[in-house]
């Protein structure tokens, strides 16, 4: 029950702002009433929205990210740990909305330049990469720093010989993968696996994957662009 009151206050907390401000606004410029009512019902359904999904998160995606990682970290076999690393995040990638409403709107304005379904897929599968290799940082216990340095400057070398247009898509690429359902999933998995690894620091081992995992569909995205260009 507070689980519920909680994320209905959350949520009502982030959408009223924006629902009063378009209203003043709206009634500024003298739009049409009926226009006005659309937004309402519109921004009453996102609350709805809104609330059951992270009532979905909570209730089962961060459990089950959780226990995936643990358990996966017991059986030893770190492979399978790696595999499933690269699998279960470059899923929930595919899936996550904020990616294909990118996707979508990239395919509509490029006239079918930057195809949908590849830039999709690109993004989930740089994503499931570069989660991967977070994995196995934390196996090898590799500092962070180190990791991200070497491949922001790969970053600039790739952004340098792609077209243009590729590289602003695969910063904002790297941007809509911090989703909400793409990020409680992955740092549940992190978080799991560095909570059963005995001697490590779960709260430097546990956090860290979203930014590797933000610079996969940006590597990815730019490597697109090397090829269709």
């Amino acid at each position: 029950m507070n689980t519920l009151k909680d994320t209905v206050m959350e949520v009502l907390m982030a959408v009223l702002p924006v629902t009063v401000t378009v209203i003043i606004l709206q009634l500024l410029l003298g739009l049409p009433l009926e226009l006005i009512i659309q937004f309402l019902v519109g921004a009453a359904m996102v609350s709805i929205g809104l609330i059951l999904f992270l009532l979905g998160v909570r209730i089962g995606l961060l459990e089950i990210g959780e226990a995936t990682g643990a358990a996966l970290t017991q059986t030893g076999k770190m492979w399978l740990l790696i595999l499933f690393g690269f699998l279960l995040s470059a899923v929930v990638t595919v899936a996550d909305p904020d990616v294909r409403v990118l996707a979508t709107q990239i395919d509509a304005v490029s006239g079918g330049a930057i195809p949908k379904n590849p830039l999709i897929i690109s993004v989930g599968l740089g994503v499931g990469f570069y989660i991967a290799v977070a994995i196995i940082r934390v196996i090898f216990d590799i500092p962070l720093k180190y990791v991200l340095m070497v491949n922001y400057i790969l970053v600039f070398i790739f952004a340098a010989l792609t077209p243009a247009e590729f590289a602003a898509v695969s910063l904002d690429a790297g941007g809509v993968t911090t989703g909400p359902l793409a990020v409680p999933v992955i740092m549940a998995l992190g978080i799991g696996i560095a909570t059963v690894m005995g001697g490590r620091s779960a709260s430097a081992d546990g956090f860290g994957y979203v930014a590797l995992g933000a610079i996969g569909p940006i590597l990815a995205v730019l490597l697109l662009g090397v090829i269709y260009g």
